[in-house]
């Protein structure tokens, strides 16, 4: 019964991305940038192979070093790209052991929140807020959910 909740939540983070990434690329389309506008194709491509490798540590491990990179590419190339950070948040809090989970979320938090000023050409209160509000919700969500399909185990 907990299954359904949680997968529930996984197909919304997975919706997320997908969602932030196509504002993305079409507002670079919009632009005339052709070159972001496959790069982010690419990286949806590098993102979508993700879900069926995750329950494999190493192979899990570097895709998510594999789309990070990737990421930070596209943050640093376009604005609109930075906010595609938050729902590989879930991905850090999937793959790595809680400790490293914490320090990559930390890190990636940073990152966006450092591209978005770069990009605004200031760093605000809201740009600096925003992003660690969201950094601390997807993080307590992801240690629900761990507790949650713990517990659902421990009943089977």
């Amino acid at each position: 019964m907990i299954d359904v909740p949680l997968r529930l939540l996984r197909w919304a983070v997975h919706a997320t991305a997908c969602g932030l990434l196509a504002i993305a690329v079409l507002g670079v389309l919009r632009e005339g940038r052709v070159a972001p506008a496959v790069g982010g194709v690419l990286f949806g491509l590098l993102y979508a192979a993700g879900p069926p490798i995750l329950g494999r540590p190493v192979a899990g491990r570097v895709w998510l070093g594999l789309v990070t990179s990737g990421w930070a590419v596209l943050a640093v190339v376009s604005p609109p790209f930075v906010w595609v950070a938050f729902p590989l948040l879930f991905a850090y809090l999937e793959v790595l052991p809680l400790w490293g989970a914490t320090f990559g979320v930390t890190v990636l938090t940073s990152a966006a929140i450092l591209a978005a000023a770069w990009h605004a050409g200031e760093l605000t209160m809201p740009l600096l807020v925003g992003p660690g509000v969201a950094a601390v919700v997807v993080t307590l969500l992801a240690l629900a959910c761990q507790a949650l399909r713990a517990e659902a185990e421990r009943e089977r």
